[in-house]
């Protein structure tokens, strides 16, 4: 992890950089009190939100425009920094006019290209920090286009958050992490830095510290974490808010990773260790070459025939083959379903182009 870049733009970093405070701004008492239990405890920024996107009207949608004059009060008390979301041009005007110190944009408003282009247009000329929060679809290029736009208006200060995607399907967490995404976002943008929202991928209070250590080992920067005086009586996402007395003991705790070692014998054993893997992988390509190379012979087989591509009852067979045998090497079911998908997607392509005109 790295926190020169949030040094660098001027926030307090002590062992990984944080953001912490309320799901959102409900009173004065409420944002001082939270301040006041933050300040001088290496907390980057208190983040609260001001303005709420919720999915049903009649819901908490925030309290407005006085949200931002006790988030500035509660800086001018304690000197912390403060951040919120924003999701339309008037969000960011408002913001500016108070002076805040960073904002994001959240994941519904990520989503839409057209609402990222309004808030990057709204803020061209003013080279103050925004994260991005992944859109609520596991779609890594509008997670990449909207970092874009806003870099495009002139923002040099540019971060994301990890907060994960929706699902249809039943799992522990409210939102699916989907790991694979944010780790393939910093392979487009290797040099931006990268927070975990725990707090909205959990969905609950007691999953958020294990969702912040795996954050931790796979390098994220930092974490930006839901923290109120009181959850229980909060106004939005009550059940999955840490109150300050859990969230600092549960920070001390987390294990921070280091990406290599300065011991010669570790270096020596995980050198010998990538050559056997790249010299498999490099196997594994030729092998799956050698299997496109008849997955054709058999497409033309079919085209000749005027049978079809797709042959439901052979793919049935060989995913129940691979999955059994992968169990055996002690390989998951999900694993080995996943790789014989994409394996089989690429054959129907091959099969397919055969069958195009020249």
């Amino acid at each position: 992890m790295d926190k020169t870049i949030f040094e660098a733009w001027g926030f307090p970093v002590e062992r990984m950089f944080l953001a912490a405070g309320p799901c959102s701004a409900e009173s004065e008492k409420q944002v001082l009190e939270c301040a006041e239990a933050l300040v001088g405890r290496g907390v980057g920024f208190m983040r609260a939100g001001i303005w709420k996107p919720r999915t049903r009207p009649g819901s908490f949608e925030g309290v407005g425009l006085k949200g931002l004059a006790w988030m500035d009060r509660a800086r001018a008390e304690t000197g912390l920094k403060i951040g919120t979301e924003v999701a339309e041009p008037s969000h960011v005007e408002a913001c500016l006019e108070y002076g805040v110190d960073i904002l994001w944009v959240g994941a519904r408003t990520s989503t839409n290209p057209f609402s990222v282009q309004a808030i990057a247009d709204a803020l061209r000329g003013v080279d103050i920090p925004v994260l991005v929060k992944n859109p609520m679809s596991a779609d890594i290029g509008l997670w990449v286009g909207a970092i874009e736009r806003l870099a495009n208006a002139g923002l040099t200060k540019l971060g994301a958050i990890h907060r994960g995607f929706s699902s249809t399907s039943e799992m522990r967490y409210r939102n699916a992490p989907n790991w694979k995404m944010p780790i393939e976002l910093k392979r487009h943008l290797p040099d931006i830095p990268l927070l975990c929202d725990p707090s909205h991928i959990s969905g609950r209070a007691d999953l958020v510290p294990v969702v912040s250590q795996e954050a931790m080992d796979l390098l994220f920067d930092g974490l930006m974490v839901e923290v109120h005086p009181d959850p229980p009586s909060a106004l939005s996402d009550a059940a999955q808010q840490l109150t300050p007395e859990q969230f600092f003991p549960m920070v001390g705790n987390l294990v921070l990773p280091h990406e290599r070692s300065d011991s010669a014998a570790f270096s020596s054993r995980m050198g010998g260790l990538r050559e056997g893997v790249d010299d498999l992988d490099g196997q594994l390509i030729e092998l799956l070459g050698k299997r496109m190379d008849i997955v054709r012979e058999m497409g033309r087989l079919k085209a000749e025939q005027n049978v079809s591509t797709l042959q439901p009852d052979r793919w049935r067979e060989i995913v129940e083959d691979r999955v059994a045998k992968g169990s055996e090497l002690e390989l998951s079911e999900g694993f080995v379903l996943q790789l014989m998908q994409s394996i089989h997607e690429e054959a129907i392509r091959q099969q397919e182009a055969d069958r195009l005109p020249n």
